[in-house]
């Protein structure tokens, strides 16, 4: 069995890009031997290295066994200024401890993003793919970035709809845990 964890780097209810997480999961849910739990990153507290020396919260114990219970992560980012949103590098932060030695070192990583501007949260996905590896030791699953432009145009009732996209995802997740999903979603 293959565990794919997905988290979505936006906390708005109609997130675009948790519409694309939900597309993502939804891909691999036909898939057998293949086993998806998507998780939410709205109670990480603020990362505090006082905090961690009393010991990681409830929710830092959670969020990092989820993640290290993974084969590989699926990682869906806006983009806010340029960059990551806060709540996805805070929750990063906390995953990235202890240094080196942490659930993401080594980890599988695949990367995308979503944006209602032209440029689909490209800067954002740079960012986020440069903490991953530089910053963390994370590895990056070998495929092209997905970014997807125009987001709000492609999603209708929290649902991604565009096919074009949909086939960007599904390709994502297929090379992410090596399953052929063309069958599973025809």
């Amino acid at each position: 069995m293959t565990k794919i964890v997905m988290i979505s780097g936006s906390l708005r209810a109609e997130s675009t890009n948790s519409a694309m997480i939900r597309a993502a999961a939804a891909s691999v849910a036909a898939c057998p031997g293949v086993d998806v739990e998507v998780v939410s990153v709205d109670e990480v507290p603020l990362f505090n290295e006082d905090v961690e020396a009393m010991g990681d919260p409830f929710e830092v114990i959670a969020l990092k066994r989820t993640v290290g219970s993974a084969d590989v992560l699926l990682i869906c980012t806006p983009e806010y200024n340029a960059s990551v949103p806060g709540v996805l590098k805070n929750a990063l932060d906390w995953l990235s401890r202890p240094s080196g030695e942490s659930v993401l070192t080594g980890m599988p990583v695949a990367t995308m993003s979503a944006s209602t501007s032209g440029f689909g949260a490209r800067w954002a996905q740079d960012h986020l793919r440069s903490i991953l590896v530089d910053g963390i030791g994370a590895v990056l699953v070998d495929h092209e970035p997905v970014c997807i432009r125009k987001s709000d145009e492609r999603v209708v009732d929290g649902m991604l709809v565009d096919r074009e996209a949909l086939a960007e995802i599904r390709s994502l997740v297929a090379t992410a845990v090596g399953t052929c999903l063309d069958a599973a979603s025809a």
